[in-house]
Order: C-alpha cells, then structure tokens, then sequence
C-alpha cells in the first residue's frame, strides 16, 4: 500500500459524521499505517431548510458539493447515505461501494400515551417531509394530517412536542447509529410503509481512475446489500419522472434470491400501484427496470406525468439514515 493520507468527503450533520467516521475507523483498522482526514462540506440541501424537499427541485441535493470536491482532487471517497445519490454520476466518478444495510424499516416517535400507529387518534397530527411516506400511511389513514419537517435528526425527534404532534416518521438506521433506540415508538413493517430506495445502506463514491483508491475500500462491498440497492435503484432509474411523485423499491434477499417490491403512488396514497417479483441476485439490475416496466404498464405513467416542472429524486434524502 503506497498511499497513506486519504481524505473522506461527508456532510457536517451528526448522523453523515457518525458514518463516515465508521467508514474511517474501518479503515484504519484494516491499514494501520493510513492516514485518514475528514473533509466536512455544506450540500445545497443543509442550506434550505425551511422547503419541503419535493418543492427544491434538482437532484443530488445532498451529494453535489461532495462529488465537486472530489473532481477537484480535495477529498478521494465520500461517504452517502444511498438513498441520497442520484442514479447518475458526474464524469470521472462512481458508486464504489454499497455497504451492508442496517434496518431498512421506517420507525414512528409517537406521543406520550400513544403506543402504536393504530393508537394514533382521529386527525392526529404527522411530522414527515417525505412524500413517499405521506402517501402510504395515508392509504392507511385518510384521516391524518401530514405536515413537513426539515433538520436533522435530532431536530426532527424533538419537533414531536415543539410542533405538537401525534407521531414523527424518521428510519430506523438513523436512530440505531445515533443511539437514540429509546425514541423509537414502533418499527413499521415494510408490507406498511415500503422503505426509501437505498434506505439503511451506505454507498462510497470514488474517482473511477483513481485505482488505488478503489482497490483500497472494496472490502466494504457487500454482495447482498448491494444486489438489493441496485435492482431498487433500477426501478427508480426506470421511472424517472417528477419530484413530486412517491416512488418506492425495497429489496430482501435470501440465498441467491432477491425479492422485490415497487410501488408508485399519487401523493395524497389514493393512486397506488404496487408490483412485487423475484430473481437471482445476478438479475438484479434488469430486474429492477423489468419491475418499474410493470408498473407503468398497470398505470403508473399518469401518476408520475402529475409533476410541475421538477425532475426525480429520492425525496428521502438528508438525515433520516
């Protein structure tokens, strides 16, 4: 190993800091004679924090700066929570890595004397700024009143009783990594609330031509993960489409079998298309655009063509883990 410094681009939000500083401490253990920095950069995304995600518009809010200072050779990996990287890169760099997910499932922080989502009283009151969870746990319940949120984790945890609220959604992986496993009110099945594309998992960005780099960090690719994240990135690959659209794909894997589930749905959760199928692991990719197909041959176009002038993102991102 010729290398000894090597620079890790990541947000300044407590949740992106507890990973990529995991993300360091793996690698130092795996090469003790390496130097390993800390490059903290502000994203489009930490900088608006008073619009819900789905009105900003654009895509890599919380990975464009990152992936501008690595093509200015200032940082060689950064550290993303997957289910905020776009399914594109800019030239030059790539999706190294898609590290083994922590809990995938969406999690409620519920108010003092509720225990549970059924408990939530009749208009009860939802801190979530993600469309794609609005709209599944409005299918559920037409009766809740959604309202968004922004900020970190913390911040989101704590607007429970500052915005007096029945129940905060957040994932389950951020609250695990920042210990706050005590908060958490109730785990929502996946079969409730499909989880964000890529949610639980991180993904490491390097420079394509940067070999020795890449040949450094392989170790944190994980098969299984990986194989999920990227047939549900194929799904989101597939219907790009409008911002203001919930998008959902959630892969598990058992052996060398993936399942898969999608689903598209209009925002309010009364449109719902939801499509599930299964393959080997090596047909993950084309089974994932094989899926998103599905769904718009059952009607999901006119449901993604409901957009005003606003491209495709995982509306997911920031910091819920």
């Amino acid at each position: 190993m010729a290398k000894k410094i090597l620079r890790i681009g990541t947000r300044a939000s407590a949740l992106a800091l507890w990973q990529a500083n995991w993300v360091k401490a793996e690698l130092e253990k795996r090469y003790p004679a390496l130097e390993v920095s800390l490059t903290k950069i502000k994203t489009q995304g930490d900088k608006i924090l008073d619009v819900p995600l789905a009105m900003v518009g654009g895509k890599g809010l919380f990975v464009k700066e990152i992936q501008e200072a690595m093509l200015r050779n200032e940082i060689d990996i950064a550290v993303h929570s997957m289910k905020d990287v776009p399914t594109f890169f800019p030239e030059g760099t790539g999706l190294r890595c898609i590290t083994e997910r922590e809990d995938p499932r969406d999690i409620l922080v519920l108010k003092d004397g509720c225990n549970s989502f059924a408990e939530i009283p009749q208009g009860g009151r939802i801190g979530t700024s993600s469309l794609r969870r609005k709209a599944q746990l409005l299918s559920l319940r037409p009766d809740l009143v959604m309202l968004d949120i922004r900020g970190n984790v913390q911040t989101r945890v704590h607007k429970l009783v500052d915005d007096n609220l029945d129940a905060v959604v957040l994932a389950a992986a951020g609250m695990h990594r920042l210990g706050f496993d005590d908060k958490i009110g109730e785990y929502l099945d996946p079969k409730t609330c499909l989880p964000a594309i890529g949610q639980g998992a991180l993904g490491l960005e390097t420079r394509l031509a940067d070999d020795e780099t890449n040949a450094m960090v392989d170790f944190f690719n994980h098969p299984a993960t990986a194989a999920a994240v990227i047939a549900e990135r194929a799904v989101l690959a597939t219907l790009e489409g409008g911002c203001q659209v919930p998008i959902a794909a959630f892969g598990t894997v058992e052996g060398d079998r993936l399942e898969l589930t999608a689903l598209v749905s209009s925002v309010d959760g009364r449109q719902m298309i939801k499509k599930s199928t299964s393959c080997a692991l090596t047909d993950a990719e084309a089974t994932g655009v094989t899926l998103a197909n599905q769904l718009l041959e059952e009607g999901a176009g006119p449901i993604l063509n409901e957009v005003y002038g606003c491209e495709t993102f995982n509306d997911d991102g920031g910091d819920k883990g």
